[in-house]
């Protein structure tokens, strides 16, 4: 298994106009930038985006570099005035200390 990550295009009632795999990684991390993210949302005229990807391992908890991307995401929807809605990511509910299976952002009010 390996992380994933994913741009989901949102209209402007946040209905999903389409879904893109941005990056595949290894067992531990995968990469993107907001050039990649936001190449997509533009080209389809989207006016919000939901990121998301999955930790391999289990635990969804963010790490400093999920907490990083988030950060680079957020401020670079804020310059291209579209909406960063929430960054998802998902696990397993068994190797969820919280046995939730995914963490939220937005939930968290991190967004």
């Amino acid at each position: 298994m390996q992380e994933a990550f994913y741009c989901v295009y949102l209209d402007r009632k946040n209905h999903p106009l389409g879904r893109h795999l941005i990056s595949l990684g290894t067992a531990t991390s995968t990469l993107t930038s907001p050039r990649e993210v936001f190449r997509g949302a533009i080209l389809s005229g989207a006016t919000g985006v939901c990121i998301s990807h999955n930790h391999p391992g289990g635990d969804p908890a963010p790490s400093s570099a999920d907490i990083r991307v988030t950060r680079d995401l957020k401020e670079a929807a804020r310059i291209l005035d579209i909406d960063l809605v929430d960054h998802v990511i998902v696990g397993d509910v068994n190797a969820d200390p919280l046995k939730v299976g995914y963490f939220s952002f937005h939930q968290q009010g991190l967004l």
